[in-house]
């Protein structure tokens, strides 16, 4: 089946992008890893650049899936959000943020993959304005920038650190920015 194929190749290259990095995972990687052919592949990807883009939309649907779920599992509110990364950044394999990776290995400030994972990034500070707004804060986008920083902070130090501490922390700087 066409749509078993292309849904085996978008899987196999948001794994291996995020564990091995995009410009490190070839078509030949992907195909091999995959079990695909490279027919298949075109007949779905014009070209890697648009696999990579399928891949970050992807990503950006089911993270924020993810999100909302993990946030309300740890009481809702705004920092729980930190609880989710903390949480996230103790399970096996983490490798930090893929829309951080793929800013870093962009190497066009204005393309698509930068524009995407941008994007992404705004999404994820408009749900940390939504959850400051319903909490009552009256300086709920000033906040929601700010929580982002911390969020994205906390996100590169826990793969380096390589557990949930840096989210813990920078909860607790989220709670002091709250008072």
């Amino acid at each position: 089946m066409a749509t078993q194929a292309r849904e085996r190749l978008l899987q196999g290259a948001e794994e291996l992008f995020y564990k091995e990095g995009i410009q490190a995972v070839g078509v030949e990687r992907l195909l091999e890893a995959t079990g695909a052919g490279r027919a298949s592949f075109y007949r779905h990807f014009a070209s890697k650049d648009e696999l990579v883009h399928a891949v970050l939309e992807r990503r950006d649907a089911q993270w924020h899936d993810w999100l909302e779920e993990a946030v309300a599992s740890h009481g809702g509110g705004p920092l729980a959000v930190f609880d989710a990364l903390a949480e996230s950044a103790e399970s096996g394999g983490f490798r930090g943020c893929a829309f951080i990776n793929a800013m870093a290995e962009a190497a066009d400030p204005h393309g698509e993959i930068f524009r995407l994972a941008n994007a992404h990034k705004g999404k994820v500070t408009d749900f940390f304005d939504r959850l400051l707004k319903e909490a009552g804060h009256p300086r709920h986008r000033e906040l929601a920038e700010q929580f982002i920083l911390l969020l994205d902070g906390a996100s590169v130090t826990a793969m380096r650190e390589r557990g949930g501490g840096a989210a813990r922390r920078a909860r607790a700087v989220a709670e002091r920015l709250l008072d």
